[in-house]
């Protein structure tokens, strides 16, 4: 049990070093960037809140697991802005990397269960993955919209690459989500 204990530990301790990962997103208020500490809290809140506006049932619990282990690998890997150029092969390579050393510090049952429940957020093939994927965009648009444009303006998004990049994903998960928010995106961009 000592011993349980201890790797249980450890991976905790580890996590907190995600509270240092600094996000390209800004809070709410604009004064600073979140960090992805954070970031994984306020997705889990907004599965939460918005499941019942999933395309189709999902599991909650499976979901906020999948939002609040999603991101640990950004401890190694760095957070990856979704309109930033980036190499996604190396990403990738980089990612998982991260994954077998941190996921690798739990006991191993819980090492499985939550590598595994990282890997299907990944793919994004299930439903419950989906929808956790969608709630995972849909909350720097919100960022985005409080803060007129935000990162928008720092990575220069079209109305266009915010549609492909975000929407899409949004759309496959949490369409009536999408459907809100694009009012508001449709007159931030027509404002400009």
């Amino acid at each position: 049990m000592n011993d349980r204990l201890s790797q249980q530990f450890a991976f905790l301790t580890e996590a907190d070093k995600l509270k240092s990962v600094v996000r390209g997103t800004t809070l709410n208020d604009g004064s600073r960037r979140e960090n992805s500490g954070e970031h994984s809290w306020h997705i889990a809140l907004y599965a939460l809140v918005m499941a019942e506006h999933s395309k189709t049932p999902v599991n909650l619990d499976r979901v906020i697991k999948m939002l609040l282990l999603h991101d640990l690998v950004e401890i190694d890997a760095g957070d990856t802005p979704i309109h930033g150029d980036h190499d996604p092969v190396a990403i990738e390579i980089s990612e998982k990397a991260a994954a077998d050393r941190i996921f690798g510090l739990l006991p191993t049952d819980q090492a499985t269960e939550f590598r595994a429940l990282w890997e299907e957020f990944e793919a994004a093939a299930t439903d419950d993955a989906i929808f956790a994927k969608s709630i995972d965009r849909v909350q720097p648009v919100i960022s985005n919209l409080e803060t007129d444009g935000g990162s928008w303006r720092a990575y220069n998004v079209t109305q266009d690459q915010l549609e492909t990049r975000v929407g899409s994903k949004v759309i496959r998960g949490a369409p009536a989500l999408w459907g809100h928010l694009k009012v508001k995106i449709d007159a931030w961009f027509k404002a400009l």
